[in-house]
């Protein structure tokens, strides 16, 4: 597979299974953009501040919980049937959540909303990371990772429509902007069905006659597309498989832990201070806005917008240089570098120097630079562990990481509000701690994995038992 050049096949991997960030981004904006109307009577819900940041921090458990069931199962069952059902419970959960009369109701429904994007990330990560070359895995992962941006962008402008008060009324808005997300969640549910399974997860489950007939439909098809013969594949990337059924949890601890300590190190630190930057602030942002800095609930929502487009261009323009330049040296930029620019935003936060229109610019400058490193935090996990735990460790990391940084961020921050622009410039200050110190461990622990096959990043458990 990673000898194939770029073809349609790769654009349908793209499309396919990129495009639920996407609806990941929708969802996070939307509670975050709606969370003032919530909080009013005349809403339906009339959730308190602190509410809306417990409804945030339901659904990113939610995500934990589904990401570490839904791992299990896309290492054991396979990335195909296990991205179809996590997509399913996805659309299920947002439809029930748009009916929500009671917070308790509305509560249970991020969760299992969470739990399907949660499944997604394990399912879609490792499937991506197998179907694409190597040469080209970084700037595609952190595309495909950036595309929540789009989801941010679309659903901050979906939302200012949906809560205009003249064109619906405010029972009705926020429902329909839920309902929204799941007529894309089909549409990307119907383009889905056609990726493949992945050869490489087959062929270790004893499917190597269909990998073998997969790879041949995909070599052929390419072949038509590019009228050249493929190269053959080098004897001295020949590889003997023990083929399992499935790979149990003490084993998958026990090569993260004795085999790989230091990649479950690094692994951790990245996820956790991305998640408690990113969880804490977009979940609340709307409520800055309204509570602190006085901006009109039906207005606050333009402000994601252009926070998402910096978001978006920052995994975009800088993806290539994570396969040239390489994966330490810009993960570790990225990383330190948006802490550093959080720390002067948070000084002139705290000093009264930015108003609504300068803070947004401000967060446009810090994720431009946090986003590809967070895109990169995805890349690095599904990518240093072997074949047979990919899935697993990805939920593993997504769950701990976000369990700790995306849990803790959006309540700390729903109490922070109420605290006023002081206590909310300390919490800035934490989660630029968070993001240099885990650049720094980058610098010191990082993996050089760009442009190497994924086999010769981590040795399959697979190879390594005919070994022993």
């Amino acid at each position: 597979m990673d000898r194939l050049p770029w073809s349609r096949f790769h654009w349908l991997v793209v499309i396919g299974l990129g495009t639920v960030w996407i609806l990941d981004g929708l969802e996070v904006t939307i509670v975050g953009a709606v969370g003032s109307r919530l909080t009013e009577p005349s809403s339906g819900l009339g959730l308190t501040t602190a509410q809306v940041g417990l409804a945030a921090a339901i659904y990113v458990a939610g995500a934990c919980t589904g990401s570490l069931v839904f791992g299990y199962l896309t290492d054991r069952f396979g990335r195909k049937r296990l991205f179809i059902i996590t997509l399913g419970l996805y659309l299920l959960a947002t439809v029930a959540t748009a009916f929500s009369f009671t917070p308790i109701v509305f509560f249970i429904c991020r969760f299992f909303t969470g739990a399907g994007i949660g499944g997604e990330y394990a399912a879609i990560n490792s499937a991506i990371d197998e179907l694409i070359p190597a040469r080209r895995r970084g700037v595609v992962d952190l595309a495909i990772n950036g595309s929540y941006w789009l989801g941010t962008a679309f659903g901050a402008v979906l939302t200012v429509f949906l809560l205009d008060t003249s064109i619906f009324p405010p029972e009705l808005g926020w429902r329909l902007a839920f309902g929204l997300g799941a007529v894309l969640g089909l549409v990307v549910l119907l383009v889905r069905r056609n990726v493949p399974e992945s050869p490489r997860w087959m062929f270790i489950h004893g499917r190597d006659q269909e990998a073998e007939k997969l790879v041949g439909e995909i070599e052929h098809d390419i072949e038509a597309e590019t009228d050249e013969a493929l190269p053959d594949v080098p004897q001295d990337k020949a590889l003997e498989i023990h083929q399992r059924r499935s790979t149990g949890f003490g084993e998958i601890a026990r090569v993260g832990f004795t085999q790989y300590p230091k990649r479950v190190v690094l692994g951790l630190s990245l996820f956790i201070g991305q998640a408690f930057l990113y969880n804490a602030v977009f979940f609340t942002y709307a409520l800055v806005l309204t509570k602190l800095l006085h901006v009109p609930a039906d207005v606050a929502p333009w402000s994601l917008v252009p926070i998402a487009i910096g978001n978006l261009l920052g995994p975009v323009t800088l993806g290539h240089l994570f396969d040239s330049v390489g994966r330490r040296v810009m993960i570790s930029t990225s990383y330190i570098g948006s802490g550093i620019l959080l720390v002067g935003t948070a000084m002139l936060f705290s000093a009264g120097a930015l108003d609504a229109f300068w803070l947004t610019v401000c967060w446009m400058v810090v994720f431009f630079f946090a986003s590809a490193g967070a895109s990169a935090a995805y890349l690095t996990v599904s990518e240093i562990f072997p074949m047979e735990t990919r899935a697993m460790a990805i939920a593993f990391f997504f769950a701990i990481g976000t369990g700790i940084g995306g849990i803790i961020g959006p309540i700390l921050f729903g109490q922070l509000i109420s605290g006023g622009i002081q206590a909310v410039a300390i919490g800035y200050y934490i989660g630029a701690g968070l993001m240099i110190a885990a650049g720094l461990v980058e610098v010191f622990l990082g993996v050089d994995a760009e442009r190497k096959s994924l086999e010769d990043v981590a040795e399959p458990l697979s190879e390594s038992d005919t070994d022993t």
